[in-house]
């Protein structure tokens, strides 16, 4: 809604095909948000929503790229708690989200799952950290990508349950 209340202060935005990068390879969750975004977005104004998919370093090239880019609304950025998290991770990023840049709506709410395959034979949490402490470093643990949130909260998992798991990170770092 906050995008679409911007409208009446800039009736002509857009007059060009806007650019919304997103951090991560095509097909997952961020991408699949901001391209059914997108379309909305460019059948409202009439104007290409663009979506352009810049993976790496845990989504810190499409952020930069945004934060280098004119501040005319052109080049949007499709934030994820990832975004928030890589301000512990890295030390010195060459922009803050807090300082250089501005919220204009939020899209989406997307929640972390935890799934196992069904061959392996556990049936809750306790069975599966019960498992992993029975064979410890056997079990692998996927990720969107390294230090991505679901890389991080698999960490804090692993930590809190006192357990090994190997990270594979299906993203592009």
């Amino acid at each position: 809604m906050s995008a679409l209340s911007r409208r009446a202060c800039a009736l002509d935005y857009p007059t060009r095909p806007v650019r919304v990068l997103v951090g991560f390879a095509p097909g997952g969750t961020a991408d699949i948000a901001a391209r059914l975004i997108g379309q909305s977005l460019s059948e409202h104004f009439g104007q290409q929503f663009v979506i352009e998919n810049r993976p790496g370093a845990s989504s810190n090239v499409a952020t930069e790229a945004v934060a280098r880019a004119a501040p005319d609304g052109y080049a949007l950025l499709d934030v994820t708690a990832t975004n928030g998290v890589n301000a512990s991770l890295y030390a010195n990023l060459p922009f803050s989200l807090t300082r250089d840049f501005a919220m204009v709506a939020g899209i989406a709410q997307m929640p972390l799952v935890l799934e196992v395959a069904p061959s392996l034979g556990v049936a809750s949490v306790e069975e599966l950290v019960a498992y992993a402490k029975a064979n410890p470093g056997k079990l692998t643990m996927g990720s969107f990508g390294t230090d991505s949130t679901s890389h991080v909260a698999g960490e804090l998992f692993k930590m809190n349950a006192g357990i090994d798991a190997v990270h594979v990170p299906y993203g592009h770092r």
